[in-house]
């Protein structure tokens, strides 16, 4: 089972009070509701391929309405062949439609905006954010890749009045164009997960968590492991030049041409080559001298050299 299954299976299963059920079912069916209309009158259909999702629309629709529901079961006759739940309704649909404020009967239009009678209250706004992810929610494994939540809209309208009742939590969520329709994400783990607290998947939400706190503990240990790794070779890659220059010099002027404190620094590296600036000063043999002194002395060292390879001396 995916993370996204898992989040959504929990969602299912959380307790609603009234008004509350209204902002989700408003939610589920705005986003994928299919209404048909026959002489018979109007007909809705909610598909969905996740069983527990059907469960949780028959659940609402008959403790806050009373309807009767008929619940189907179909084949997927392309790609993994998985079965779509159908729950569909064909009594006071336009009753009910209306109620969640997705049917406006004067004049006869659909509302792809979210109705601020159905987002009254903030529980409410919680609700019809869950109802959301359930409809069109999905997001990435935080153990396999990059931290990523989307929701999918159809309506460029509902998509930005999902991404501003998000964004009311203070979640900086963003909106994107696709190409059979919009989303609304999130890319920032501690804002997927607020969402996650926001729509009430506690147990995700610890999961996630706990993803996270050991990925940032093995990255940081990484870049110390890798910053450690790059101060070594610089270490040794200067060490090696530091070597290759006194050797020049020792091969043609001779090092008791240089300076005392100069010639004692090239020494100390000579008998030392792979020590840092640092641990070389502390093994000069007329007292300690900084990391600052040292290097200032091996630049000294390293101009001479450049100059005999430059015949100047």
């Amino acid at each position: 089972m995916s993370f996204a299954s898992e989040i959504k299976n929990e969602l299912t299963r959380i307790e609603s009070d009234s008004c509350c059920m209204i902002a989700e079912l408003s939610a589920l069916i705005r986003m994928n509701g299919v209404i048909s209309f026959s002489e018979h009158g109007y007909a809705l259909d909610v598909p969905t391929e996740n069983a527990a999702i059907a469960r949780r629309i028959y659940t609402l629709v008959k403790e806050k309405y009373n309807l009767p529901i008929d619940l189907l079961v179909r084949k997927k006759m392309k790609l993994k062949k998985n079965n779509v739940y159908i729950v569909r309704i064909t009594t006071k649909v336009r009753e009910l439609l209306q109620n969640l404020k997705i049917f406006d009967e004067e004049p006869y239009t659909f509302v792809h905006d979210i109705s601020n009678e159905i987002v009254k209250k903030t529980c409410c706004k919680r609700a019809y954010l869950r109802g959301a992810f359930l409809a069109g929610g999905s997001t990435n494994n935080p153990e396999t890749s990059s931290y990523h939540l989307e929701i999918f809209n159809v309506y460029k309208d509902h998509n930005k009045a999902l991404c501003d009742l998000m964004n009311g939590f203070g979640l900086r969520a963003k909106q994107l164009k696709r190409r059979n329709g919009y989303i609304v994400y999130l890319k920032e783990a501690e804002k997927i997960t607020e969402f996650l607290s926001i729509v009430g998947a506690h147990n995700a939400l610890f999961k996630f968590e706990d993803v996270r706190i050991v990925r940032d503990m093995r990255n940081s240990v990484n870049r110390l492991v890798n910053c450690e790794t790059a101060n070594i070779n610089k270490t040794i890659g200067a060490a090696f030049r530091q070597m290759e220059n006194i050797k020049l010099i020792e091969r043609t002027i001779g090092l008791d041409a240089l300076p005392d404190r100069l010639r004692e620094v090239a020494i100390a590296r000579m008998d030392n080559e792979e020590v840092s600036l640092k641990e070389l000063g502390e093994l000069i043999p007329s007292g300690k001298i900084s990391k600052s002194g040292v290097n200032h002395r091996m630049k000294r060292i390293d101009e001479i050299a450049d100059k005999i390879r430059d015949g100047k001396i």
